[in-house]
């Protein structure tokens, strides 16, 4: 295990529970976040884009503390009524993602673009499907931003009022995590990667974080590896995935090739051991005693 990873101490109990059979999974919530990218200038040191992260709030009852992306969960109104849209067609995204209807697609991608909005104050949607929004930051885009967060105006309704259409074309989906079945808060995540719009620029304006910053993907990786930076795995394996790429246009690029196989830890039993796993991903490897009496190892 690398010293960044988020481990809740609570976890062993959880997982020998599950195992015998006394803990029943919740059903995971669907959830989608952003990796959003922006090209550095050419007197950079180093190539590469920088990524936008967050980081929780200890005070958060999931993952406290830990640096993540914009993101959170689907609005179920979003499944409701078809937004203005730009970009690939709903068949082709539900293809992509995995699931079953054209509708839950639209509600998938919604709610990573206004997670990204409500989070980090930018939006990628535009008066046409050739167009984005060039700035998000006056009195009246932060009433509406505010007016989502808290639920009062669905993205449906933000869309029409403001006369803009969903620009799916500026997404690319990378990933799928499920969160364990041992943990009481569980979320079916859609990750997704994006630039930057030219004209607009993220704020601190997330509830649910301390602290942002811009930085390249493999120094963050760094930093988890070095245990400066509490990370949670699809978190550090998606920072990994984006270290090679020089610029936010070939990453996006590199997206349509991503495996979107859902990846969902696994806990079985190896003699007095209880093993959790990430199919795919060994450095996350946990051994638990099946009998209690401490954290695990690596």
């Amino acid at each position: 295990m690398s010293q960044g990873q988020w481990y809740p101490p609570e976890w062993p109990d959880r997982i020998r529970a599950l195992a015998a059979g006394e803990l029943t999974a919740v059903t995971p919530r669907r959830a989608a976040t952003v990796m959003l990218l922006r090209d550095r200038g050419p007197q950079a040191p180093t190539p590469g884009p920088v990524v936008h992260m967050l980081r929780r709030r200890t005070s958060m009852a999931f993952a406290g503390g830990a640096y993540a992306y914009p993101g959170g969960g689907v609005d179920p109104r979003d499944d409701d009524r078809l937004v203005g849209w730009a970009g690939p067609p709903l068949e082709q995204w539900a293809d992509r993602l995995g699931v079953a209807t054209v509708t839950e697609a639209q509600a998938v991608v919604c709610a990573a673009v206004r997670e990204t909005f409500e989070e980090a104050g930018v939006l990628l949607a535009g008066p046409t499907a050739t167009t984005v929004v060039g700035d998000t930051t006056g009195d009246d885009w932060e009433a509406d931003r505010e007016a989502l967060v808290a639920r009062d105006l669905s993205f449906a309704e933000f869309l029409d009022r403001r006369g803009l259409v969903l620009r799916s074309d500026l997404l690319g989906a990378w990933a799928r995590w499920i969160t364990p079945e041992f943990e009481p808060r569980r979320y079916d995540t859609w990750f997704f990667v994006a630039a930057l719009p030219e004209g607009q620029r993220t704020r601190d304006v997330s509830t649910e974080a301390d602290r942002t910053v811009w930085i390249a993907p493999a120094e963050a990786a760094r930093r988890y590896d070095a245990g400066e930076l509490l990370m949670m795995p699809p978190t550090v394996t998606t920072l990994r995935a984006l270290a090679p790429y020089r610029t936010a246009a070939e990453a996006l690029e590199a997206a349509d090739v991503q495996d979107m196989t859902p990846v969902l830890a696994q806990a079985r039993l190896e003699g007095d051991e209880l093993v959790l796993t990430w199919p795919g991903h060994d450095e996350f490897t946990k051994h638990v005693p099946a009998a209690g009496g401490g954290g695990g190892r690596a």
